[in-house]
């Protein structure tokens, strides 16, 4: 992992900084503000959420041939599964064979970890599903030019299986995978992390510079407002592109739920940490990182950290928490860190109730900025880290990712909100059904959309399992507000309407005491636990 190396001496002394700051506080008041999170009431055994939150994948593009891998050998990690391992709604021989697409599906192996990016607009992708015929995926949303691209849009048709995405095949092998998961809404990584977090993506109330309003846009106005359906960036964000298209939403997130309650939580996000010198404003986000194989990246990306979007939880400056016990609190950092104060929070004693992880671009998994092997690093990292704390025994870890990139799927989940707009194709121009059969008359919001995996990793996950339960994203933020007692987001929220990820639990036996570690570069099994990032 390459880092700036003053961005890295600078981090060290706010770590130390914020860990007296924290001693300080305890001494001169007699009460450390740190809560344990074990404090909070829950209505499962699980006190402790954590949401990994990957970009870009639809299930066959991870788990198409889930768990059947080719096992050629070489420098490829073989993969055998269980005798008793359950099949999934997977790429099957007709669907290999006879593909309804002009290019069948194919293979990608390791060495081409890195590809191209995919179209994954919103009008783009519903052209691709084509009325459910689900048949247009290279001529709609295949990337036809570009570095690791293949002529004509085919790229879009390869997928992975366990000798690559070894890691979550092996937890998928531990713990619950589900096949049948969806993008709440059609369209790319914006939309996914607003509903993640409220499942909604209107109202836009404000914006800065130039919105493009309509098919594959930043936005689409229709019926009672402007809906997001593209990638603006956050408009209370410092790092946010300066003269690029910004916005602000209007309503309330899980963010606010929680803190009604007083329930600690925060986002973390590599890079969050300003480069620039404390204090100075507006902040810079200039910290690279480094891929296996594929360069420096830019760390942080204001569009994937939904809480910016929403001036109630959002931190436009990057300040950093006044102190490691005030991780989860509100205070300056009003909610919004880094990385690295998620496990000085951990370390702490002061693990949150609810945290959101958002690994920097070089292991988030993106196509063109990631890829599967730099993701395995940083998946692998957190969970292998996890299970060595006291608090494992009450956690659950839920990896979901923000959106398809526009990968092939050939499931198309049901509509349960329709939108009429000219930014909508799924049952032809201008539609996704009718505008009369949308919550709340809000537009621009056809979903479900593509297919996502869904995992969850816990002492109490069903071991081996593959659920077939309906969920989208907002079930995730449904099984924290059912979990914490904290209501519903309401004004049209998906998430009245989402499956519930609870058969993906057993919580009747007690927490297992087995645990799965895996390896950093492979993703294999391992007996001992590796370390795979530094922060």
């Amino acid at each position: 992992m390459s880092r700036n190396p003053n961005g890295a001496v600078s981090r060290l002394k706010t770590i130390t900084a914020l860990l007296a700051s924290a001693c300080l506080v305890t001494m001169a008041t007699g009460f450390a503000p740190g809560k344990d999170a074990d404090d909070f009431n829950s209505k499962t055994p699980i006190k402790h959420i954590v949401v990994i939150f990957q970009e870009n994948v639809s299930f066959d593009h991870y788990f198409g041939s889930y768990p059947h891998a080719a096992n050629p050998g070489g420098t490829e990690p073989n993969f055998k599964a269980a005798d008793d391992t359950p099949s999934v709604n997977g790429l099957n021989t007709g669907l290999l064979n006879n593909n309804p697409n002009s290019v069948a599906p194919f293979r990608l192996d390791r060495a081409q970890n890195y590809t191209c990016d995919q179209d994954h607009d919103y009008t783009d992708e519903q052209t691709a599903f084509n009325h459910g015929l689900m048949d247009l995926f290279p001529e709609s949303v295949g990337n036809p030019s570009g570095i690791n691209c293949l002529p004509g849009g085919a790229t879009v048709m390869g997928y992975y299986d366990g000798n690559t995405v070894t890691g979550l095949w092996n937890y998928a092998q531990h713990f619950a995978l589900n096949d049948n998961s969806f993008n709440t809404t059609f369209g790319p990584s914006t939309p996914g992390v607003l509903n993640l977090v409220s499942g909604n993506t209107f109202p836009v109330i404000a914006h800065a510079g130039t919105l493009d309003d309509g098919p594959n846009g930043h936005v689409i106005t229709a019926g009672p407002g402007t809906t997001v359906i593209g990638d603006p960036d956050p408009l209370y964000d410092d790092c946010s592109t300066k003269t690029g298209a910004r916005v602000g939403m209007g309503g309330i997130n899980v963010g606010n739920l929680l803190n009604e309650k007083g329930i600690t939580w925060g986002w973390f996000q590599g890079g969050f940490t300003p480069t620039s010198a404390a204090g100075v404003t507006p902040a810079a986000c200039g910290l690279k990182t480094a891929t296996i194989g594929n360069g420096l990246q830019t760390a942080y990306s204001p569009h994937h950290n939904p809480f910016q979007y929403y001036l109630s939880t959002s931190n436009p400056h990057h300040l950093p928490p006044s102190a490691v016990a005030m991780i989860g609190q509100t205070d300056q950092a009003n909610h919004q860190y880094d990385l690295a104060d998620f496990w000085a929070a951990v370390n702490h004693g002061n693990m949150p109730a609810v945290s959101f992880l958002k690994a920097w671009r070089a292991q988030d998994g993106h196509a063109n900025n990631s890829s599967p092997l730099d993701e395995q690093l940083f998946l692998v990292d957190v969970i292998n880290r996890l299970q060595q704390t006291k608090e494992w025994k009450e956690t659950a870890v839920i990896i979901n990712w923000d959106d398809s990139d526009g990968w092939y799927d050939h499931v198309i989940g049901p509509i349960l909100n329709q939108s009429a707009t000219i930014a909508d194709s799924l049952s032809g121009p201008n539609s996704c059904g009718t505008s009369a059969k949308s919550l709340n008359g809000i537009q621009g919001r056809c979903g479900y959309g593509p297919r996502l995996p869904l995992l969850v990793i816990s002492p109490y996950a069903k071991r081996n399992f593959v659920d077939n339960t309906v969920t989208d994203q907002s079930s995730i933020l449904r099984f924290i507000e059912d979990n914490f007692s904290l209501g519903r987001i309401g004004s049209g929220s998906f998430d009245a309407l989402a499956g519930s990820i609870r058969n993906m639990f057993d919580f009747d036996d007690g927490p297992r005491a087995d645990k799965t570690f895996l390896k950093c570069a492979t993703g294999e099994v391992t007996s001992k636990p590796e370390t795979c990032n530094t922060y």
